[in-house]
């Protein structure tokens, strides 16, 4: 997660803009937070979150890093804090039942706001992440709490795909974009795989074994994916369901099941950060044999460059990018993952 010096610093007159209505008591109760990199948004939405919460940027206009609210929204457990993400293979937000919904749904998200506030904290927020995943019934059943949340609660929506909210959810909530060129890679093991993805296109063509070997490593970089997920949002719960333990069990195993859905949620994205990964590396190697310069590449650090130094051949590239194509196309659909990741790289390594 970036810093919050370094999310506002990108931003400054944008920044600036929000903590002068912070100051006026100003500030919109629902925002949409639209960046294309997942880490851009989460980490302005946390920013914009500690804006909101600390009382001492009622009177400054600047969070002042020390106060409880300040410190629990920094280490992530800020009481009042309630996420809402899409999780299960369909990697959706459901709308949840009417009567009794069930966790990582719309209405439930909703209901958690009325329970009562134990830390004393003056600010609820909620953020809603990838909220372009909601369906249209979500949506809608959100629409008033958007309009009318309870009071002290501040609604905060992240998406890359803003165009894919109804224009009642767009019109409900203050757009903020945060405009960036590229892409950064971040999932676990992408050093693995640019590097398998340079040996299929450069070596494996005059080396068979090293399609094999590059093929493996992609595997393995795919398979690592779920358990990454699964570590890294068991630890982020770990401490709020140790607290929930201690007093409410029931509690506990509520917080628990939420935890486990939020596990498949975060593998899907994953998963789709290395797919796009996959993608975005053909796509640099065809523009590098089209003649474009390195300092035009969306992301020129990544290893597309020939080992001699001179340009990918036209063909070869062109066809690495269509089958990157067929290769995401193709897991759409439910597919064996490792031998579709394995007919990618020997028709790449092969040239078809």
């Amino acid at each position: 997660m970036t810093s919050f010096e370094e999310i506002t610093g990108r931003f400054p007159d944008l920044w600036e803009c929000l903590k002068h209505a912070r100051k006026q008591d100003h500030l919109a109760h629902a925002f949409l937070i639209c960046a294309g990199r997942e880490d851009t948004r989460e980490s302005f939405a946390l920013a914009l979150a500690r804006l909101a919460a600390c009382r001492e940027a009622g009177k400054t206009g600047e969070p002042c890093g020390h106060c409880f609210e300040c410190r629990k929204l920094a280490d992530g457990t800020y009481p009042e804090l309630r996420h809402l993400a899409p999780v299960g293979k369909m990697y959706q937000i459901q709308v949840g039942d009417r009567i009794n919904p069930e966790p990582n749904t719309v209405r439930y998200f909703e209901n958690s706001f009325s329970l009562t506030d134990a830390s004393g904290s003056a600010r609820k927020i909620g953020i809603i992440h990838d909220a372009d995943r909601m369906n249209a019934e979500a949506q809608n059943a959100l629409l008033k709490t958007l309009e009318e949340p309870p009071p002290g609660t501040l609604l905060l929506l992240t998406t890359g795909n803003p165009s894919s909210l109804l224009p009642t959810t767009r019109s409900r909530c203050q757009i903020l974009r945060l405009p960036e060129s590229r892409t950064e890679y971040t999932f676990p093991g992408n050093t693995e795989l640019f590097a398998a993805l340079h040996d299929l296109f450069y070596l494996a063509g005059s080396h068979p074994g090293k399609a094999e070997a590059a093929a493996l490593k992609m595997i393995a970089v795919s398979a690592a994916l779920k358990d990454s997920a699964e570590d890294a949002t068991v630890e982020a719960w770990k401490d709020r369901i140790k607290q929930a333990a201690d007093f409410d069990p029931a509690m506990a195993k509520r917080l628990e099941k939420q935890r486990d859905a939020e596990s498949s949620g975060a593998y899907m994205r994953l998963r789709k950060e290395f797919l796009s990964a996959i993608q975005a590396y053909a796509g640099e190697v065809f523009l590098l044999s089209m003649g474009a310069a390195k300092e035009s590449l969306p992301n020129p650090e990544l290893p597309v460059f020939p080992p001699d130094g001179g340009l990918p051949d036209a063909e070869r590239a062109e066809r690495m990018q269509r089958f990157a194509e067929e290769l995401l196309f193709t897991l759409r659909f439910n597919v064996n993952e490792e031998l579709a990741l394995r007919d990618f790289a020997l028709r790449t390594a092969m040239g078809g």
